[in-house]
Protein backbone atom coordinates (compact mmCIF):
# COMPACT_ATOMS: atom_id res chain seq x y z
CA UNK A 1 0.00 0.00 0.00
CA UNK A 2 1.26 3.53 -0.60
CA UNK A 3 2.86 5.26 2.36
CA UNK A 4 0.70 7.85 4.09
CA UNK A 5 2.05 11.18 5.25
CA UNK A 6 1.12 12.29 8.76
CA UNK A 7 -1.60 14.97 9.05
CA UNK A 8 -0.58 18.52 9.97
CA UNK A 9 -0.26 18.94 13.75
CA UNK A 10 -2.70 21.11 15.67
CA UNK A 11 -1.48 24.48 17.02
CA UNK A 12 0.77 24.28 20.01
CA UNK A 13 2.34 20.92 19.16
CA UNK A 14 5.91 20.28 17.96
CA UNK A 15 6.23 19.97 14.18
CA UNK A 16 5.82 16.47 12.81
CA UNK A 17 3.68 14.97 15.57
CA UNK A 18 0.35 13.22 15.10
CA UNK A 19 -2.41 13.26 17.68
CA UNK A 20 -4.03 10.23 19.33
CA UNK A 21 -6.95 10.06 21.76
CA UNK A 22 -4.82 10.36 24.91
CA UNK A 23 -1.23 11.08 23.86
CA UNK A 24 1.56 11.64 26.29
CA UNK A 25 3.59 14.85 26.15
CA UNK A 26 5.86 14.91 23.12
CA UNK A 27 9.51 15.74 23.79
CA UNK A 28 10.89 18.92 22.32
CA UNK A 29 12.88 18.19 19.19
CA UNK A 30 16.64 18.41 19.49
CA UNK A 31 16.69 20.66 16.44
CA UNK A 32 15.51 20.29 12.88
CA UNK A 33 18.38 20.20 10.44
CA UNK A 34 20.86 19.72 13.26
CA UNK A 35 24.51 19.56 12.21
CA UNK A 36 26.49 16.34 12.18
CA UNK A 37 27.17 15.07 15.66
CA UNK A 38 23.75 16.07 17.07
CA UNK A 39 20.45 14.28 16.81
CA UNK A 40 17.73 16.04 14.89
CA UNK A 41 14.04 15.23 14.77
CA UNK A 42 12.98 14.60 11.22
CA UNK A 43 9.39 13.50 11.60
CA UNK A 44 6.86 11.87 13.89
CA UNK A 45 4.10 9.96 12.10
CA UNK A 46 1.15 8.53 13.96
CA UNK A 47 -0.35 5.16 13.30
CA UNK A 48 -1.59 4.93 9.72
CA UNK A 49 -5.03 6.38 9.33
CA UNK A 50 -4.91 8.35 12.62
CA UNK A 51 -5.30 12.08 12.47
CA UNK A 52 -6.69 14.96 14.47
CA UNK A 53 -10.43 15.20 13.88
CA UNK A 54 -10.49 13.13 10.68
CA UNK A 55 -13.70 13.10 8.68
CA UNK A 56 -15.84 9.98 8.30
CA UNK A 57 -14.69 9.56 4.71
CA UNK A 58 -11.10 9.68 5.87
CA UNK A 59 -11.76 6.96 8.43
CA UNK A 60 -13.33 4.77 5.78
CA UNK A 61 -10.45 5.32 3.46
CA UNK A 62 -8.03 4.46 6.25
CA UNK A 63 -9.93 1.26 6.98
CA UNK A 64 -9.75 0.32 3.31
CA UNK A 65 -6.03 0.99 3.44
CA UNK A 66 -5.76 -1.23 6.49
CA UNK A 67 -7.59 -4.01 4.66
CA UNK A 68 -5.19 -3.52 1.77
CA UNK A 69 -2.33 -4.17 4.21
CA UNK A 70 -3.23 -7.82 4.60
CA UNK A 71 -0.19 -10.00 4.13
CA UNK A 72 -0.10 -13.20 2.10
CA UNK A 73 -0.74 -15.13 5.30
CA UNK A 74 -3.71 -12.94 6.17
CA UNK A 75 -5.21 -13.21 2.69
CA UNK A 76 -4.73 -16.98 2.76
CA UNK A 77 -6.49 -17.28 6.11
CA UNK A 78 -9.34 -15.08 4.88
CA UNK A 79 -9.73 -17.05 1.63
CA UNK A 80 -9.59 -20.39 3.44
CA UNK A 81 -12.16 -19.21 5.98
CA UNK A 82 -14.59 -18.00 3.31
CA UNK A 83 -14.14 -21.23 1.37
CA UNK A 84 -14.78 -23.27 4.51
CA UNK A 85 -17.96 -21.27 5.25
CA UNK A 86 -19.29 -21.85 1.71
CA UNK A 87 -18.50 -25.55 1.91
CA UNK A 88 -20.14 -25.77 5.34
CA UNK A 89 -23.40 -24.34 3.99
CA UNK A 90 -23.24 -26.58 0.94
CA UNK A 91 -22.50 -29.74 2.91
CA UNK A 92 -24.44 -28.88 6.03
CA UNK A 93 -21.40 -29.32 8.29
CA UNK A 94 -21.80 -27.19 11.41
CA UNK A 95 -18.27 -27.90 12.69
CA UNK A 96 -16.74 -26.82 9.39
CA UNK A 97 -18.74 -23.56 9.63
CA UNK A 98 -17.15 -22.77 13.00
CA UNK A 99 -13.66 -23.47 11.65
CA UNK A 100 -14.29 -21.29 8.60
CA UNK A 101 -15.66 -18.44 10.71
CA UNK A 102 -12.58 -18.59 12.93
CA UNK A 103 -10.20 -18.60 9.96
CA UNK A 104 -11.96 -15.65 8.33
CA UNK A 105 -12.35 -13.65 11.53
CA UNK A 106 -8.72 -13.87 12.66
CA UNK A 107 -7.18 -11.64 9.94
CA UNK A 108 -10.12 -9.23 10.15
CA UNK A 109 -9.67 -8.88 13.91
CA UNK A 110 -5.94 -8.26 13.39
CA UNK A 111 -6.74 -5.54 10.84
CA UNK A 112 -9.21 -3.90 13.20
CA UNK A 113 -6.86 -4.02 16.18
CA UNK A 114 -3.95 -2.65 14.15
CA UNK A 115 -6.18 0.03 12.66
CA UNK A 116 -7.37 1.14 16.10
CA UNK A 117 -3.88 1.20 17.58
CA UNK A 118 -3.05 4.80 18.38
CA UNK A 119 0.41 5.74 19.53
CA UNK A 120 3.02 8.18 18.41
CA UNK A 121 6.64 7.45 17.60
CA UNK A 122 9.31 10.12 17.18
CA UNK A 123 12.35 9.46 15.03
CA UNK A 124 15.76 11.10 15.12
CA UNK A 125 18.73 10.72 12.81
CA UNK A 126 22.42 11.41 13.29
CA UNK A 127 25.04 11.42 10.52
CA UNK A 128 28.63 10.93 11.57
CA UNK A 129 30.12 12.63 9.65
CA UNK A 130 27.71 14.50 7.35
CA UNK A 131 30.56 15.17 4.91
CA UNK A 132 32.72 12.18 4.02
CA UNK A 133 35.40 11.58 1.37
CA UNK A 134 34.66 9.12 -1.41
CA UNK A 135 35.41 5.49 -0.58
CA UNK A 136 35.04 6.21 3.14
CA UNK A 137 32.23 5.11 5.42
CA UNK A 138 29.74 7.20 7.33
CA UNK A 139 27.60 5.93 10.19
CA UNK A 140 23.89 6.71 10.37
CA UNK A 141 22.22 6.35 13.76
CA UNK A 142 18.44 6.17 14.11
CA UNK A 143 16.72 6.70 17.42
CA UNK A 144 13.04 5.87 17.94
CA UNK A 145 11.10 7.22 20.91
CA UNK A 146 7.61 6.18 21.98
CA UNK A 147 5.96 9.45 23.01
CA UNK A 148 2.51 7.96 23.67
CA UNK A 149 1.10 6.26 26.75
CA UNK A 150 0.74 2.90 25.08
CA UNK A 151 3.49 0.37 24.34
CA UNK A 152 4.17 -0.29 20.70
CA UNK A 153 3.87 -3.60 18.97
CA UNK A 154 6.31 -5.09 16.51
CA UNK A 155 7.88 -2.34 14.37
CA UNK A 156 9.98 -2.68 11.24
CA UNK A 157 12.11 0.29 10.16
CA UNK A 158 13.37 0.78 6.63
CA UNK A 159 15.45 3.80 5.64
CA UNK A 160 15.49 4.84 2.01
CA UNK A 161 19.02 5.24 0.68
CA UNK A 162 20.26 5.59 -2.91
CA UNK A 163 21.52 2.46 -4.61
CA UNK A 164 25.12 3.75 -4.72
CA UNK A 165 25.22 3.88 -0.91
CA UNK A 166 24.33 0.23 -0.48
CA UNK A 167 21.21 -1.85 0.26
CA UNK A 168 18.31 -0.39 2.17
CA UNK A 169 18.78 -1.06 5.89
CA UNK A 170 15.94 -2.82 7.74
CA UNK A 171 15.53 -3.21 11.50
CA UNK A 172 13.00 -5.01 13.69
CA UNK A 173 11.98 -3.49 17.03
CA UNK A 174 9.99 -5.86 19.21
CA UNK A 175 8.38 -3.49 21.73
CA UNK A 176 8.96 0.03 22.96
CA UNK A 177 7.50 0.87 26.34
CA UNK A 178 5.79 4.25 26.91
CA UNK A 179 8.48 6.91 27.03
CA UNK A 180 11.11 4.37 25.97
CA UNK A 181 13.63 4.64 23.17
CA UNK A 182 15.62 2.37 20.91
CA UNK A 183 18.69 3.15 18.82
CA UNK A 184 19.98 1.35 15.74
CA UNK A 185 22.70 2.22 13.27
CA UNK A 186 24.02 1.31 9.85
CA UNK A 187 26.90 2.30 7.58
CA UNK A 188 26.87 3.83 4.11
CA UNK A 189 29.71 4.10 1.62
CA UNK A 190 30.02 5.56 -1.85
CA UNK A 191 32.83 5.41 -4.38
CA UNK A 192 31.39 8.39 -6.24
CA UNK A 193 31.21 11.93 -4.94
CA UNK A 194 27.92 13.79 -4.83
CA UNK A 195 25.02 14.63 -2.55
CA UNK A 196 22.76 11.77 -1.58
CA UNK A 197 19.44 11.96 0.29
CA UNK A 198 18.93 9.66 3.25
CA UNK A 199 15.28 8.98 3.98
CA UNK A 200 12.49 9.37 4.46
CA UNK A 201 12.26 6.65 7.07
CA UNK A 202 9.48 4.11 6.63
CA UNK A 203 7.78 2.62 9.67
CA UNK A 204 5.94 -0.66 9.25
CA UNK A 205 3.49 -1.91 11.88
CA UNK A 206 2.50 -5.55 12.08
CA UNK A 207 0.36 -7.70 14.35
CA UNK A 208 1.80 -10.61 16.37
CA UNK A 209 0.33 -13.18 13.94
CA UNK A 210 1.72 -11.52 10.82
CA UNK A 211 -1.72 -11.13 9.26
CA UNK A 212 -1.53 -7.41 8.47
CA UNK A 213 1.20 -4.84 7.83
CA UNK A 214 0.63 -1.08 7.68
CA UNK A 215 3.31 1.31 6.46
CA UNK A 216 3.74 4.96 7.34
CA UNK A 217 6.49 7.24 6.11
CA UNK A 218 8.16 10.26 7.64
CA UNK A 219 8.11 13.38 5.54
CA UNK A 220 11.70 14.70 5.60
CA UNK A 221 15.18 13.46 4.85
CA UNK A 222 18.83 14.33 5.46
CA UNK A 223 21.64 14.76 2.96
CA UNK A 224 25.01 13.01 2.95
CA UNK A 225 27.71 14.88 1.03
CA UNK A 226 30.44 12.71 -0.49
CA UNK A 227 33.41 14.93 -1.35
CA UNK A 228 36.37 14.03 -3.58
CA UNK A 229 39.29 12.34 -1.81
CA UNK A 230 42.31 14.54 -1.20
CA UNK A 231 46.02 14.04 -0.69
CA UNK A 232 48.34 15.92 1.64
CA UNK A 233 50.77 17.81 -0.58
CA UNK A 234 54.39 18.32 0.47
CA UNK A 235 55.27 21.64 2.06
CA UNK A 236 57.57 24.05 0.29
CA UNK A 237 57.77 27.61 -0.93
CA UNK A 238 54.96 28.06 -3.39
CA UNK A 239 55.18 30.07 -6.55
CA UNK A 240 54.22 33.67 -6.10
CA UNK A 241 55.69 33.98 -2.61
CA UNK A 242 58.42 36.47 -1.91
CA UNK A 243 61.13 35.81 0.59
CA UNK A 244 61.52 37.74 3.79
CA UNK A 245 57.87 38.58 4.41
CA UNK A 246 56.69 35.34 5.97
CA UNK A 247 53.45 33.39 5.58
CA UNK A 248 53.44 33.90 1.85
CA UNK A 249 52.64 37.62 2.11
CA UNK A 250 54.08 40.23 -0.18
CA UNK A 251 53.86 43.93 0.54
CA UNK A 252 53.23 46.63 -2.01
CA UNK A 253 53.07 50.42 -1.80
CA UNK A 254 49.56 51.63 -1.12
CA UNK A 255 50.03 55.05 -2.67
CA UNK A 256 51.61 56.55 -5.73
CA UNK A 257 50.98 60.20 -4.84
CA UNK A 258 48.96 62.52 -2.66
CA UNK A 259 45.80 61.79 -4.61
CA UNK A 260 46.09 58.04 -3.95
CA UNK A 261 47.01 58.25 -0.26
CA UNK A 262 45.10 56.03 2.18
CA UNK A 263 45.81 57.62 5.59
CA UNK A 264 45.14 56.18 9.01
CA UNK A 265 45.06 57.59 12.50
CA UNK A 266 48.32 58.40 14.24
CA UNK A 267 49.58 55.73 16.61
CA UNK A 268 52.15 56.07 19.34
CA UNK A 269 55.57 55.39 17.88
CA UNK A 270 54.75 56.43 14.29
CA UNK A 271 57.43 58.45 12.55
CA UNK A 272 56.39 62.11 12.35
CA UNK A 273 57.78 62.22 8.83
CA UNK A 274 54.86 60.02 7.79
CA UNK A 275 52.25 62.55 8.94
CA UNK A 276 49.94 63.49 6.07
CA UNK A 277 49.16 67.12 6.75
CA UNK A 278 46.38 67.50 4.21
CA UNK A 279 44.37 64.67 5.81
CA UNK A 280 45.26 65.98 9.27
CA UNK A 281 43.74 69.35 8.39
CA UNK A 282 40.65 67.67 6.92
CA UNK A 283 39.91 65.34 9.86
CA UNK A 284 41.21 67.52 12.68
CA UNK A 285 43.56 64.85 14.04
CA UNK A 286 46.98 63.52 13.16
CA UNK A 287 46.86 61.19 10.17
CA UNK A 288 49.82 59.22 8.79
CA UNK A 289 50.45 57.68 5.37
CA UNK A 290 49.87 53.96 4.97
CA UNK A 291 53.10 53.39 3.10
CA UNK A 292 52.71 49.68 2.60
CA UNK A 293 50.04 47.08 3.10
CA UNK A 294 50.07 43.29 3.00
CA UNK A 295 48.83 41.57 -0.13
CA UNK A 296 47.32 38.11 0.06
CA UNK A 297 48.72 35.83 -2.63
CA UNK A 298 46.16 34.69 -5.18
CA UNK A 299 45.73 31.44 -7.02
CA UNK A 300 43.31 30.30 -9.67
CA UNK A 301 42.69 26.57 -10.01
CA UNK A 302 41.38 25.77 -13.49
CA UNK A 303 39.43 22.52 -13.77
CA UNK A 304 38.69 21.24 -17.25
CA UNK A 305 35.25 19.55 -17.15
CA UNK A 306 34.65 18.94 -20.87
CA UNK A 307 33.04 15.56 -21.42
CA UNK A 308 34.97 15.01 -24.66
CA UNK A 309 38.29 15.55 -22.90
CA UNK A 310 38.03 12.57 -20.56
CA UNK A 311 37.52 8.96 -21.67
CA UNK A 312 35.67 6.56 -19.44
CA UNK A 313 33.61 7.09 -16.31
CA UNK A 314 33.50 5.88 -12.75
CA UNK A 315 35.60 6.46 -9.63
CA UNK A 316 38.85 5.52 -11.40
CA UNK A 317 38.31 7.72 -14.46
CA UNK A 318 40.67 10.56 -15.44
CA UNK A 319 37.97 13.14 -14.70
CA UNK A 320 37.59 12.00 -11.08
CA UNK A 321 41.37 12.11 -10.74
CA UNK A 322 41.37 15.71 -11.97
CA UNK A 323 38.62 16.71 -9.53
CA UNK A 324 40.44 15.07 -6.62
CA UNK A 325 43.69 16.74 -7.67
CA UNK A 326 42.04 20.17 -7.84
CA UNK A 327 40.61 19.61 -4.35
CA UNK A 328 44.03 18.64 -2.98
CA UNK A 329 45.71 21.72 -4.45
CA UNK A 330 42.95 24.06 -3.24
CA UNK A 331 43.17 22.76 0.33
CA UNK A 332 46.96 22.93 0.31
CA UNK A 333 46.97 26.55 -0.84
CA UNK A 334 44.25 27.53 1.62
CA UNK A 335 46.40 26.22 4.45
CA UNK A 336 49.24 28.41 3.19
CA UNK A 337 47.07 31.52 3.30
CA UNK A 338 46.21 31.85 -0.38
CA UNK A 339 43.03 33.32 -1.78
CA UNK A 340 41.85 30.51 -4.06
CA UNK A 341 39.45 30.88 -6.96
CA UNK A 342 38.03 27.79 -8.65
CA UNK A 343 37.43 28.21 -12.39
CA UNK A 344 36.00 25.74 -14.90
CA UNK A 345 36.23 25.57 -18.68
CA UNK A 346 32.77 27.13 -18.98
CA UNK A 347 34.01 30.34 -17.37
CA UNK A 348 31.98 29.68 -14.22
CA UNK A 349 33.79 30.54 -11.01
CA UNK A 350 33.21 29.34 -7.48
CA UNK A 351 34.05 32.33 -5.28
CA UNK A 352 34.04 32.26 -1.51
CA UNK A 353 31.20 33.43 0.71
CA UNK A 354 32.38 37.05 0.60
CA UNK A 355 32.26 37.16 -3.21
CA UNK A 356 36.02 36.91 -3.62
CA UNK A 357 38.17 33.83 -3.61
CA UNK A 358 38.08 31.14 -0.98
CA UNK A 359 40.23 32.51 1.82
CA UNK A 360 40.94 31.34 5.35
CA UNK A 361 43.30 34.07 6.41
CA UNK A 362 41.12 35.98 8.82
CA UNK A 363 39.85 33.68 11.54
CA UNK A 364 42.50 31.03 12.00
CA UNK A 365 42.09 27.26 12.12
CA UNK A 366 38.29 27.19 12.53
CA UNK A 367 37.79 29.44 9.52
CA UNK A 368 40.19 27.33 7.47
CA UNK A 369 38.14 24.20 8.19
CA UNK A 370 34.86 25.92 7.30
CA UNK A 371 36.27 27.35 4.08
CA UNK A 372 37.78 24.01 3.10
CA UNK A 373 34.43 22.33 3.73
CA UNK A 374 32.63 24.87 1.53
CA UNK A 375 35.12 24.33 -1.28
CA UNK A 376 34.87 20.54 -1.04
CA UNK A 377 31.08 20.71 -1.18
CA UNK A 378 31.41 22.77 -4.35
CA UNK A 379 33.68 20.16 -5.92
CA UNK A 380 31.39 17.34 -4.76
CA UNK A 381 28.78 18.31 -7.35
CA UNK A 382 31.02 19.34 -10.26
CA UNK A 383 29.84 17.56 -13.39
CA UNK A 384 30.88 17.29 -17.03
CA UNK A 385 30.20 20.19 -19.36
CA UNK A 386 29.21 19.89 -23.01
CA UNK A 387 31.49 22.67 -24.24
CA UNK A 388 33.92 21.70 -27.01
CA UNK A 389 36.73 24.10 -26.00
CA UNK A 390 38.21 26.22 -23.22
CA UNK A 391 37.09 29.58 -24.55
CA UNK A 392 34.98 30.33 -21.48
CA UNK A 393 37.95 30.01 -19.14
CA UNK A 394 40.14 32.06 -21.49
CA UNK A 395 37.61 34.89 -21.61
CA UNK A 396 37.42 34.95 -17.83
CA UNK A 397 41.20 35.05 -17.43
CA UNK A 398 41.63 37.62 -20.19
CA UNK A 399 39.31 40.01 -18.36
CA UNK A 400 41.91 40.65 -15.63
CA UNK A 401 45.23 42.43 -15.70
CA UNK A 402 48.32 40.47 -16.72
CA UNK A 403 49.76 38.63 -13.75
CA UNK A 404 46.68 39.35 -11.67
CA UNK A 405 45.96 35.66 -11.10
CA UNK A 406 49.30 35.13 -9.36
CA UNK A 407 49.58 31.34 -9.45
CA UNK A 408 47.58 29.43 -12.04
CA UNK A 409 47.17 25.67 -11.58
CA UNK A 410 45.28 23.80 -14.30
CA UNK A 411 43.97 20.23 -14.35
CA UNK A 412 43.30 19.45 -18.01
CA UNK A 413 41.95 16.58 -20.06
CA UNK A 414 42.78 15.78 -23.66
CA UNK A 415 43.87 18.77 -25.75
CA UNK A 416 43.96 19.19 -29.50
CA UNK A 417 46.15 21.75 -31.26
CA UNK A 418 43.67 24.63 -31.01
CA UNK A 419 42.96 24.04 -27.35
CA UNK A 420 46.66 23.71 -26.61
CA UNK A 421 47.23 27.18 -28.10
CA UNK A 422 44.40 28.58 -25.97
CA UNK A 423 45.94 27.13 -22.79
CA UNK A 424 49.36 28.45 -23.83
CA UNK A 425 47.91 31.99 -24.04
CA UNK A 426 46.60 31.70 -20.48
CA UNK A 427 50.20 31.73 -19.30
CA UNK A 428 50.31 35.46 -19.98
CA UNK A 429 47.65 36.13 -17.35
CA UNK A 430 49.54 34.61 -14.41
CA UNK A 431 52.82 35.01 -12.64
CA UNK A 432 53.37 31.25 -12.47
CA UNK A 433 51.48 28.50 -14.28
CA UNK A 434 51.38 24.75 -13.64
CA UNK A 435 49.39 22.25 -15.71
CA UNK A 436 48.60 18.60 -14.99
CA UNK A 437 47.20 16.58 -17.89
CA UNK A 438 44.91 13.79 -16.75
CA UNK A 439 45.95 11.05 -19.18
CA UNK A 440 44.62 7.50 -18.66
CA UNK A 441 46.99 4.58 -18.22
CA UNK A 442 46.46 0.91 -18.80
CA UNK A 443 46.73 -1.64 -15.96
CA UNK A 444 48.69 -3.83 -18.38
CA UNK A 445 51.51 -1.30 -18.16
CA UNK A 446 51.60 -1.35 -14.36
CA UNK A 447 54.80 -2.23 -12.58
CA UNK A 448 55.32 -4.72 -9.75
CA UNK A 449 53.80 -2.43 -7.11
CA UNK A 450 50.75 -1.54 -9.17
CA UNK A 451 52.17 1.82 -10.23
CA UNK A 452 52.40 2.75 -13.90
CA UNK A 453 55.64 2.05 -15.65
CA UNK A 454 57.59 4.74 -17.42
CA UNK A 455 57.46 7.10 -14.45
CA UNK A 456 59.44 10.28 -14.68
CA UNK A 457 61.19 11.87 -11.74
CA UNK A 458 57.85 13.25 -10.55
CA UNK A 459 56.06 9.88 -10.62
CA UNK A 460 54.02 10.64 -13.77
CA UNK A 461 53.30 8.09 -16.43
CA UNK A 462 54.54 8.95 -19.87
CA UNK A 463 51.62 9.08 -22.30
CA UNK A 464 52.65 9.23 -25.95
CA UNK A 465 49.44 11.07 -26.87
CA UNK A 466 50.20 13.85 -24.41
CA UNK A 467 53.75 14.57 -25.61
CA UNK A 468 52.61 17.22 -28.09
CA UNK A 469 50.52 19.32 -25.66
CA UNK A 470 53.11 18.90 -22.90
CA UNK A 471 55.89 20.14 -25.15
CA UNK A 472 53.85 23.07 -26.44
CA UNK A 473 52.83 24.17 -22.95
CA UNK A 474 56.40 23.89 -21.68
CA UNK A 475 57.61 26.10 -24.51
CA UNK A 476 54.92 28.65 -23.59
CA UNK A 477 56.24 28.91 -20.02
CA UNK A 478 54.01 26.38 -18.28
CA UNK A 479 55.32 23.71 -15.97
CA UNK A 480 53.41 20.85 -17.59
CA UNK A 481 53.36 17.31 -16.21
CA UNK A 482 51.35 14.23 -17.20
CA UNK A 483 49.10 12.61 -14.62
CA UNK A 484 46.03 10.44 -14.44
CA UNK A 485 44.47 7.60 -12.42
CA UNK A 486 47.03 5.84 -10.28
CA UNK A 487 49.39 8.83 -10.21
CA UNK A 488 50.04 10.54 -6.90
CA UNK A 489 49.16 14.22 -6.96
CA UNK A 490 51.62 14.75 -4.11
CA UNK A 491 54.43 13.35 -6.27
CA UNK A 492 53.44 15.59 -9.18
CA UNK A 493 53.31 18.64 -6.92
CA UNK A 494 56.76 17.87 -5.56
CA UNK A 495 58.11 17.44 -9.07
CA UNK A 496 56.56 20.75 -10.14
CA UNK A 497 58.23 22.38 -7.17
CA UNK A 498 61.63 21.01 -8.17
CA UNK A 499 61.26 22.33 -11.69
CA UNK A 500 60.32 25.77 -10.37
CA UNK A 501 56.67 25.86 -11.43
CA UNK A 502 54.62 25.10 -8.36
CA UNK A 503 57.04 25.26 -5.51
CA UNK A 504 60.58 26.29 -4.79
CA UNK A 505 62.57 25.56 -1.69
Amino acid sequence: MPAQSPPPPPPGRPPGTAEGPQPGPAPAPHGNGAPAGAYGAYGTPGAPGQGAGGAQGTRRGSLRAALGGLTTRGRSFLAAGLAAVVCAYALGQQELLRVGALLAALPLVCVLVLHRTRYRVAAYRRLSPARVPARSEARVRLRMENVSRLPTGLLMLQDRVPYVLGPRPRFMLDRIEPGGRREVSYRVRSDMRGRYPLGPLQLRLTDPFGMCELTSSFSTHDTLTVVPPTETLPAGRTAGETSGLGEGRSRAPALAGDDDVIPRGYRHGDDLRRVHWRSTARYGELMVRREEQPQQPRCTVLLDTRRTAYPGAGPDSPFEWAVAGAASVCLHLLERGYSVRLLTDTGATAPGPDGGGFSADRAGIADTANTAGLLLETLAVVAHSERPDLSGAWEMLRGGAAGREGLLVAFLGGLDEEQTLAVARMRQRAGRAVAFLAAPWSPDAAGPGGAPTGLGSGGAAADPGADGPLRALSEAGWTALPGGPGISVAALWQEAGRTGGAGRE
